[in-house]
């Protein structure tokens, strides 16, 4: 069985196609019932003028159509590694595009009488049926790869850090359906073992593997050292016809999601993709922003006013405090607080970041910290333009400067505008935590950055920014 599965996986596309065509038709018609039942039909007199067989004939091309619709949004390419989540975001995606075309279908050839209704009932039942149908064949597919069934073979060609990165992953998720049957590499002792994976010859002996083995797969991961040979093994391995795939060795250099450029035919590989350098993603964000900073001020000034009062009444000093924050594009710009330190001096200022149990920090300012109340006049650096409501947060300009030489890309993080919470924020990474895994959830969001993120976000410091052990 698990030959028979791993050798026609183009049956398995038309099993699936079958069965989405079914759940389309089972939903619409679904739909209609629910749609033509007493109480909605005594509500809507218009609903029943069409007969049955005017709303059954349409699913002549419903059908097909959003079947292509599946196609375009990519719902047939394997899927082992992929998350749930994105295979059921396309789903949305490709039932709002078929909703959108109905819709201008009804509309383009005249028929008022075709119950809008039940065509957005159609819309929601559909994406929920077509989800779960996808789930329990995924759940499905998982289970029967754990047992080894549809178990795709693989061999890497090269023994290097991608190599034992690629191995940790497929070791730590069988559920993937795929099995490292072993390495071929010129400097590592045939017979060395990692993690279960032997080097099984040298990687001269490629041509006599191909030819002896029934491979479902050839990773390439080679040093560094050996890239020399790269094109020389791709062209042998796709003489071969076996499917080829590429791990470089150099994750440390390039991210987890670059993306390739084209050059007038010549494919460019950008370091970092970083969607907030598109100017259409720039300027939502910064609409939201403005949107947002005033909605804040506003539900947010009666706590402004009683922590003016309260920092006013009990110390002496301004009672906004200003600070130098290095912001976008490496630009400094005066990031503003309510003051919860005693007045200090610049030098004394300068001597670090707060620490538990500081004894510059005031009663108030204290309490101000601990619920991040002293934050909120940055909502003022969001109308500005300096800060945004979502980001990596600001850092002082001499920190800024060791961390740079401390901290592998730290200076990444001042491709967007810095923000009032963030990601590492909503994890725990605040106040006197890892500067080096604050960057790295820092840079997570740079390279991942979606309005559903940041929402995301905003939601998780409701519960978890605020108020924060690391807040003092």
């Amino acid at each position: 069985m698990r030959k028979l599965i791993r050798d026609h996986q183009k049956y398995f596309n038309k099993l699936l196609v079958l069965l989405d065509a079914m759940v389309i038709a089972a939903a619409y018609w679904f739909s209609w019932f629910l749609w033509l039942s007493g109480y909605v039909k005594e509500n809507d007199p218009g609903i029943g003028i069409l007969s049955v067989e005017t709303y059954f004939a349409a699913l002549a091309a419903i059908v097909p159509g959003y079947l292509i619709l599946y196609n375009t949004f990519d719902l047939y390419s394997s899927k082992r590694t992929a998350k749930t989540i994105y295979e059921i975001f396309n789903i949305i995606k490709a039932n709002t595009v078929g909703l959108l075309a109905v819709m201008v279908v009804l509309y383009a050839i005249n028929i008022p009488d075709f119950s809008r209704g039940m065509v957005g009932v159609f819309y929601g039942i559909n994406i929920v049926a077509e989800s779960l149908m996808r789930k329990s064949v995924r759940y499905g597919l998982r289970r029967m790869r754990r047992k080894s069934y549809n178990v795709k073979h693989i061999l890497l060609v090269g023994y290097s850090r991608a190599g034992e990165e690629y191995i940790n992953k497929i070791k730590a998720n069988p559920e993937w359906g795929y099995e490292v049957c072993g390495i071929l590499d010129d400097h590592v002792p045939v017979g060395a073992v990692y993690k279960g994976v032997r080097v099984t010859g040298e990687i001269d002996t490629l041509q006599t593997v191909l030819t002896d083995n029934q491979l479902d797969e050839i990773g390439i991961t080679l040093s560094l050292s050996d890239y020399d040979r790269l094109e020389a093994i791709v062209k042998l391995c796709e003489k071969s016809g076996v499917h080829t795939k590429f791990i470089p060795d150099y994750n440390s250099v390039i991210p987890s999601r670059p993306y390739l450029e084209d050059l007038d035919g010549l494919a460019v590989v950008n370091i970092r993709r970083v969607p907030l350098n598109n100017m259409a993603n720039m300027l939502m964000k910064r609409l939201v922003d403005i949107a947002g900073a005033l909605t804040a001020i506003v539900l947010c000034s009666p706590f402004m006013l009683t922590a003016a009062i309260a920092v006013k009444v009990t110390s002496r000093g301004p009672l906004i405090f200003k600070q130098e924050r290095v912001g976008l594009h490496n630009k400094p710009f005066q990031m503003y607080k309510f003051r919860s330190m005693e007045v200090q001096s610049d030098a004394e200022e300068k001597k670090g970041w707060t620490v538990k149990n500081d004894p510059r920090v005031t009663k108030v300012g204290r309490l101000l910290r601990s619920t991040s109340i002293d934050e909120l006049p940055q909502l003022f650096n969001v109308l500005k333009g300096d800060m945004s409501m979502i980001g990596p947060r600001p850092e002082r300009p001499l920190f800024v400067e060791k961390f740079r030489e401390e901290i592998p890309r730290y200076m990444i993080k001042h491709q967007v505008r810095p923000g009032i919470t963030g990601w590492a924020q909503v994890n725990g990474y605040r106040g006197d935590t890892s500067i080096k895994k604050r960057i790295e959830y820092d840079l997570y969001y740079i390279e991942n950055w979606s309005m559903a993120f940041d929402m995301k976000i905003l939601f998780l410091t409701f519960f978890r920014g605020f108020i924060n052990k690391n807040a003092y």
